[in-house]
């Protein structure tokens, strides 16, 4: 959904809620069934997952472009050769479209690097024991 779009959702349904036209913003009949509790409840559910969907589409946009993608025998071997000439990590992962702590998982992974000299923790162990910041 464009901004454009969910603002606009967003603009009605909100109207919708406080029991106004979205279009002429006049205030609705008393019977209409806008005006019931659980139509309300649902329209007010209907926002909140509008600004849910809104906000992941946000984070979203702010990862890195290789976030969630497979790693190829050659993206590999060149993750290898950075970290080997000593290169930062910050560095690589920008390289890689990737973020730091995909970086130090792929390098833990291929035995390059220990959980204990991780900067990031490891969402899927249960060590969590590497340090936040370093």
């Amino acid at each position: 959904m464009s901004t454009h779009n969910y603002h606009r959702a967003r603009q009605v349904l909100q109207a919708l809620v406080q029991g106004v036209d979205p279009e002429n913003g006049s205030e609705l009949p008393a019977d209409v069934v806008l005006n019931r509790v659980d139509v309300v409840r649902a329209l007010l559910a209907a926002v909140e997952a509008l600004d849910t969907t809104a906000a992941r589409a946000l984070r979203r946009a702010q990862l890195p472009k290789s976030v969630g993608k497979s790693w190829s025998e050659e993206e590999e071997h060149q993750l290898k050769e950075e970290f080997g000439r000593g290169e930062p990590l910050q560095l690589i992962a920008s390289k890689h479209a990737r973020t730091l702590r995909a970086i130090e998982s792929r390098l833990e992974r291929l035995g390059l690097l220990q959980a204990d000299q991780r900067t990031t923790i490891n969402a899927f162990s249960d060590a969590g024991s590497a340090k936040e910041d370093r």
